[in-house]
């Protein structure tokens, strides 16, 4: 089996921030509304020419720390599903937050979703939700039990988090693809659509040249050109609502804005 990973250059990624699933503290919306939601947003972003469209729980605040209830894997399997029809040639990614890497990889084999996104897949993580431990060694057996070719995306020095003894980026980043194998490598600034620094971005480069490197919190259009200097590509999700702000839907006109200027500063456009 070999993972899928992600194009060396230019990859773009959009976010679909589900509303709050059945079961969770601020549930009210019906399934169906949801399902209707999240195909949408799938069939704008396909439209505006973005390559993977990673779905996650953004609305089940507060999360768990590791499992999550059989209810919101049901809801995220027929989320995933819903995209998949409105979007059949869209590539699919799957993140249950907070870090529930075997319900990701559960919903990716039934879905044939192409990666999943694990927050903290090596180590351990202060957070909101207390100490989180990476499960690589779990996460790399059951994918290998599944027989699926599902990529690993894993976060470094993820946001929304803090390390438990100070370390630096670069050798976390390192253990992450030597001793974890994930297959990209994720960057994000300290919190949701929260720039990453440009020090540290340059720093997990040269940590991880081979290995897929992807800016993911924080792209606007504006710090594209430099984001494209170190990385593969951008995951986004704030700057495509159209306030800005993450947890809504999908704009058409900010999604299809953001993906004209990406292939411009990622090389695939003429300005």
């Amino acid at each position: 089996m070999t993972p899928a990973t992600p194009a060396k250059v230019g990859l773009l990624v959009g976010v679909v921030h589900l509303p709050p699933l059945p079961g969770s503290p601020l549930a009210s919306r019906p399934i169906a509304d949801i399902l209707a939601s999240c195909a949408n947003d799938a069939r704008i972003l396909h439209a505006a020419g973005f390559d993977l469209v990673m779905i996650e729980n953004f609305g089940d605040a507060p999360f768990f720390p590791g499992r999550v209830p059989a209810v919101t894997v049901s809801a995220m399997t027929a989320c995933v599903l819903a995209a998949k029809a409105a979007a059949p040639d869209l590539a699919l990614g799957v993140n249950v937050l907070r870090n529930d890497a075997d319900a990701a990889l559960a919903i990716a084999a039934v879905t044939e979703a192409a990666v999943i996104r694990v927050n903290v897949h090596t180590g351990a993580r202060v957070t909101d939700q207390g100490i989180v431990e990476g499960k690589a060694a779990e996460t790399l057996r059951a994918r290998r039990a599944l027989g699926i070719d599902v990529g690993i995306w894993a976060d470094v020095d993820v946001k929304h988090s803090a390390a438990l003894a100070p370390r630096a980026p670069a050798d976390e980043a390192k253990d992450l693809v030597l001793r974890g194998l994930a297959d990209a490598v994720l960057v994000t600034g300290e919190g949701t659509g929260r720039p990453v620094d440009a020090a540290k971005l340059a720093s997990v480069r040269a940590a991880t040249r081979g290995v897929p490197l992807l800016v993911a919190s924080g792209a606007t259009i504006s710090s594209l050109a430099l984001l494209a200097e170190h990385a593969d590509g951008v995951i986004v999700g704030s700057a495509l609502r159209a306030d800005g702000v993450a947890g809504g839907p999908v704009d058409a006109t900010r999604a299809g804005a953001f993906a004209k200027a990406f292939r411009v500063a990622f090389g695939k456009l003429q300005a």
